[in-house]
């Protein structure tokens, strides 16, 4: 499975991986994706907003256990960032098939469709979708950076724009929904580290997903002559940006928080010619909602504050906001049991499982990263670490679905 999909969508000069929702390289992790139910005899649909399920039972039987994770990445992202939760989503049921377990309940494997957001700008757009978080008119709106809109997109990959929205049918037949992902840090890898007895575990078990967001700042200066205008006379956003970005990570060092510029773009964009906009994308998470909102506040004082000196405008918007996630205890509990004490500990990133735990129970499964690097090419995980994973989910399916 894992050297079927790992040249799709995969760049030759970066190596990373450009999967961006309904493009040409989506459509071929999708057809990965449905290749692999049908060889299993799987029962096979897409939802109403492009997600896709694998079946081993009868869905409208109730109280499923549901697996998976995504199959899309962030502009050159690593092999890993959620194909590795379908892979071993996969390689779980074989091993439950290899066991002669017997399901008790039905079981699936989902890939959530445009999990990081990386064309349109907004995160977990398929599990938004179903879990009712995000409109459809909302949807609607979403445009990528060439002016394409969602519905569009879809459209052109042969999907119905006007069938999105919210399906609460189908998330009442979820009974528990495990994620499992590699590790977007190092905290696993440090215990072995630190010599600890929960450092030889490659797996853990997630506790929370700190509150995070999409905060956009737009820098409104005055484009002039990069050669003519003296420095005295300029409305230069650039300045103003740039000290922002310096701000961001002061603020958010103080307060034990993240903030992370990550996107810019400049109009009119040459390089002899003072930019009239510097619009940037800050991404921001911390340990509770109260420091989160403090942290952006203060970068967006310090941004005013400088705009005023430059001479330049500054407006902010908020594109997406998460709260804290606190999986479902008792479920969270269980796979730590079921699993012999493995450790369990908190998380930044998002994820599909996050948005849904509105819904249904969910948890997450962590594998070892030995480098902590995610969201890029040098993302990595050890062959063992990965299939101690899959053990690990197929444990936990089977305590779940099969007793």
């Amino acid at each position: 499975m894992w050297r079927d999909l790992l040249p799709l969508g995969r760049n030759a000069t970066t190596h990373g991986y450009r999967r961006y929702a309904w493009t040409a390289a989506d459509a071929d992790c999708r057809a990965w994706f449905r290749a692999q139910a049908t060889a299993r005899g799987l029962g096979y649909e897409e939802d109403r907003n492009g997600n896709q399920w694998a079946w081993l039972g009868d869905p409208a039987a109730g109280d499923a256990v549901v697996t998976g994770s995504h199959l899309d990445s962030v502009p050159d992202g690593g092999a890993f960032d959620g194909p590795l939760g379908v892979v071993s989503s996969f390689a779980a049921l074989d091993e439950l098939r290899a066991r002669g377990a017997r399901p008790a309940k039905p079981l699936a494997v989902v890939n959530f469709g445009d999990e990081e957001g990386a064309r349109f700008g907004l995160a977990c757009v398929g599990s938004r979708l179903t879990a009712g978080q995000l409109s459809a008119e909302q949807a609607h709106a979403l445009r990528d950076g060439d002016g394409v809109s969602l519905a569009q997109a879809m459209e052109r990959a042969g999907y119905d724009p006007e069938a999105i929205g919210p399906d609460p049918e189908r998330l009442a037949r979820i009974g528990a929904f495990v994620e499992l992902h590699v590790e977007q840090g190092r905290a696993l890898d440090a215990l072995s580290d630190s010599g600890s007895a929960a450092g030889a575990h490659p797996v853990g078990v997630a506790s929370a997903i700190w509150p995070h967001g999409r905060w956009r700042f737009d820098f409104h200066g005055e484009a002039n002559h990069a050669g003519t205008t003296r420095l005295e006379d300029r409305r230069d956003p650039m300045l103003t940006y740039a000290n922002t970005v310096l701000a961001a990570r002061k603020k958010a060092r103080v307060a034990g928080a993240l903030a992370t510029f990550g996107k810019v773009s400049v109009e009119p964009n040459g390089v002899n010619a003072i930019a009239s906009l510097v619009r940037g994308w800050l991404d921001s998470r911390a340990a509770d909602e109260e420091t989160l909102a403090a942290v952006v506040g203060e970068i967006e004082r310090a941004a005013v504050e400088r705009g005023r000196r430059d001479g330049v405008d500054v407006r902010v918007t908020r594109e997406s906001f998460t709260p804290v996630v606190e999986f479902a205890h008792g479920l969270r509990d269980e796979l730590a049991g079921l699993l012999g004490g493995v450790p369990v500990l908190p998380t930044g990133a998002g994820h599909d499982a996050g948005i849904l735990s509105a819904s249904v129970p969910t948890a997450m499964l962590f594998v070892r990263n030995p480098t902590g690097v995610s969201h890029s090419p040098a993302e990595t995980a050890a062959e063992d670490d990965c299939l101690a994973g899959v053990t690990a989910l197929a444990d936990v399916l089977e305590g779940l679905a099969c007793r």
